[in-house]
């Protein structure tokens, strides 16, 4: 079972997420083909605006053609922004793979992201590599799970060292998580209505997270 509340967040270097006021969206490297795609990153140029940070409590940077986020300490958590800035609806996606660490873990996908990166207010969706999933918000800095008090178990989530295909709907006051297409948590806040999209990983009581992303997709619903 996992804790009711996340870890306490803290933020990668302020000066790498200044990036996340920009406004407007862009592709990360070619042009969308998709008139629904608002903005699109297979992390194969390290220049295209995802935060690069690495210090003694963990990383996040472009790696061999992904993003991976390591975590080396329990109880922390790490996020990236690419530096967009979307207002209303968005659906966000993006495929994870553990690549180290044991399964109690922590990851997902943030949307509507705004604030100072030491007071940060946005949505997240996370899974974890022994199958839980849970919707929740930090507001402020001030994190909570919404969807269930608990992360709760689903049998969508792909557990161990497999991909996931994550999916986070931030549609009007509606957020849906989808694991593999299959929709494993919702709720409804109406707390932010804009701001940035990004990725996160941490850990809970055992240190040592290692997670990649790639596909990272943000459309319009």
């Amino acid at each position: 079972m996992k804790n009711s509340l996340l870890p306490l967040l803290l933020v990668l270097l302020a000066t790498t997420l200044a990036c996340s006021v920009f406004s407007g969206s862009t592709t990360g490297d070619a042009p969308a083909a998709d008139s629904n795609i608002l903005f699109q990153d297979d992390f194969s140029n390290p220049s295209s605006g995802w935060d690069r940070a690495d210090w003694d409590d963990g990383s996040a940077d472009y790696s061999d053609g992904v993003y991976r986020i390591h975590v080396k300490v329990s109880s922390y958590d790490i996020w990236a922004n690419p530096g967009q800035y979307f207002e209303g609806d968005v659906r966000v996606e993006a495929d994870a793979t553990k690549v180290g660490g044991e399964d109690d873990n922590d990851y997902g996908l943030i949307c509507r992201y705004s604030g100072s990166p030491e007071s940060p207010s946005y949505y997240f969706s996370i899974i974890s590599s022994d199958g839980y999933a849970v919707i929740g918000k930090t507001t402020d800095g001030a994190s909570e799970y919404i969807s269930t008090e608990l992360m709760a178990l689903s049998d969508a989530i792909k557990q161990g060292s497999s991909t996931n295909h994550l999916r986070l709907d931030c549609v009007g006051s509606t957020l849906t998580l989808y694991v593999n297409g299959q929709e494993v948590a919702t709720i409804n806040d109406s707390a932010f209505t804009g701001g940035d999209v990004g990725l996160m990983a941490g850990t809970f009581e055992i240190s040592n997270a290692e997670i990649t992303f790639d596909n990272f997709v943000v459309r319009k619903p």
